[in-house]
């Protein structure tokens, strides 16, 4: 073995990014996971290609009509920016002659965006979330298991799986926190306009991700609050930021309008109006506050307690960080409190913000999609918190919190099962409230028994569409979406068993490779302390 090698097999944070990547890369289906996310990528598409945004035979179902009287797709651009070079590769690779006679389902194009995006945001996340928690004080034990548990314990892995905007917004929040909280502590206006371009970014990606703006704006004076700065100092602090952070974010909202403009010919109205202008034509039955048709109580309460969404329950890591910030309040410094707060009131506007809309819950979706990058965010300092104060903490409080964590790994884990839609198929006929995730485990054990028709668990719905029913009835990994669908040869098929096998097992000797070097640190900065 290379001194160079042992030097990077013996370094924390290049092994942490190792995992990352091969969980990113074992879980993938192929599929992009949801028709939102492969529009994006036919927007991405129509950036270098004479293609449409949106073909004519996708409307009314998706689509909004523009100027010239084209569809146009209703989506902010971030997204297909971050797949457009993945879009670049994967149809050059899918024009090579051994695929020449492959029905591409999944579509080459689609395995090689699916893959290579979401291993390189997987990897930048544990890489900048690794930098906060580091940034925060905690050792290097603490913040590699802090990124482990992001990973693995909360519905970031779903999202890995099914490559929707949330982990890129996750990550691009991230930096946010990461580089303007530098910039508080080094007076960096480098730090600083790199923090507000992340978060400038994200404004292309989901408007309403100005909410992360604020809530990153936030922390940095909620951290000058918490150490007792008073007087003209954070005035000056915030004229100071405000000179490298407006024209940053006003470059970025001029360019969504920009793009705003060039589909629909303003300036000033988003989406959402013309979908509801166009979708009450449609079908004039539609309330006029269509679509922020929910009561406001129901749309606050349902990503709280519905068993469909509730964020406690896919998210159970959440519930552990916010009664340790409880419990350990008058221990914690000041910017783990402002992060905590911070994060926690990010959560709260973004349930309040959704809670009128119509599909609040995010539709087609594993958990509250809306909600959930939030939740993620609050939940990044459960186990670190643990971890420091476990001398601090009752035993039942350890005990409940490692409790919390297993469980949260083994919901997530779960998640990866079979493609989301299934649940929501079966609730046609199972009625609601349904309790999603004891049906998930239901239907993994099923499955796996061949019980699914004797356990009432196959129903009409699931039929209807052929091209879903084939995606949802089998386990959602590659080689057996691959096995399913059967356009592929069997020795393609044999060879992606091969490689995935591989790849697991890369994961788990790179897990226990970490966990050994992690514990090394441990005991050498015990040696340092004693």
């Amino acid at each position: 073995m290379s001194s160079r090698l042992r030097r990077w097999l013996a370094d924390p944070l290049v092994l942490l990014c190792l995992v990352s990547g091969l969980l990113a890369f074992v879980v993938q289906s192929g599929e992009l996971g949801t028709s939102d996310t492969t529009h994006r990528l036919q927007t991405a598409h129509w950036l270098w290609t004479s293609e449409p945004q949106v073909f004519p035979n996708e409307y009314p179902e998706f689509g909004l009509h523009g100027r010239g009287g084209q569809l146009y797709s209703w989506y902010g651009i971030g997204q297909s920016l971050l797949m457009l070079p993945a879009d670049l590769a994967g149809t050059w690779i899918a024009h090579w002659k051994i695929f020449s006679g492959y029905g591409d389902d999944p579509a080459v194009r689609s395995i090689v965006v699916s893959y290579s995006t979401s291993m390189l945001v997987n990897v930048l996340t544990a890489l900048v979330s690794f930098r906060l928690l580091r940034q925060l004080r905690f050792s290097v034990r603490e913040s590699v298991l802090g990124v482990l548990a992001l990973m693995f314990c909360t519905t970031h892995l779903h999202y890995t799986q099914n490559m929707m905007e949330n982990n890129y917004i996750m990550l691009l929040t991230l930096v946010g926190f990461s580089f303007q909280y530098e910039w508080l502590r080094s007076g960096s206006n480098r730090t600083l306009f790199w923090g507000c371009t992340a978060l400038g970014l994200n404004l292309l990606t989901r408007l309403t991700t100005g909410l992360d703006l604020m809530a990153v704006g936030g922390f940095v004076l909620l951290v000058l609050w918490f150490e007792g700065v008073r007087g003209r100092e954070p005035w000056q602090r915030f004229v100071a930021y405000c000179t490298i952070a407006a024209p940053v974010y006003a470059f970025f909202l001029l360019a969504d309008r920009l793009y705003q403009f060039y589909r629909f010919g303003s300036f000033t109205n988003t989406y959402v109006s013309l979908f509801a202008r166009e979708q009450r034509a449609i079908d004039p039955t539609l309330p006029a506050n269509f679509p922020w048709s929910t009561p406001f109580l129901e749309g606050v309460l349902g990503p709280l307690f519905k068993p469909e969404k509730s964020i406690f329950l896919f998210d159970p890591l959440l519930v552990l960080g916010m009664v340790l910030l409880v419990v350990l309040w008058k221990r914690l410094s000041a910017e783990i409190r402002a992060y905590g707060v911070a994060s926690l009131l990010l959560l709260l506007s973004y349930i309040f913000f959704y809670a009128r809309y119509t599909y609040w819950a995010g539709d087609f979706a594993w958990g509250d999609r809306y909600v959930s990058t939030s939740v993620e965010l609050a939940a990044l300092l459960a186990v670190p918190l643990l971890l420091r104060y476990r001398a601090n903490l009752s035993s039942l409080v350890w005990r409940g919190g490692i409790v919390f964590i297993a469980g949260s790994l083994v919901i997530q884990l779960a998640s990866l099962a079979f493609w989301l839609p299934l649940e929501i198929y079966q609730m046609e006929t199972l009625g609601h409230p349904t309790f999603v995730i004891a049906l998930r485990f239901k239907n993994i054990a099923g499955f796996a028994l061949g019980k699914m028709q004797e356990w009432g668990l196959n129903n009409e719905p699931m039929t209807q569409d052929a091209w879903d029913y084939v995606h949802i009835t089998t386990w959602n990994f590659l080689p057996f979406l691959l096995r399913r669908v059967g356009a592929a040869t069997g020795w393609a098929v044999d060879a992606a068993f091969v490689v995935w096998g591989a790849g697991i097992a890369g994961l788990l000797i790179a897990c226990r490779r970490l966990w050994r070097v992690v514990e090394w640190w441990n005991l050498e900065v015990d040696k340092v302390d004693s």
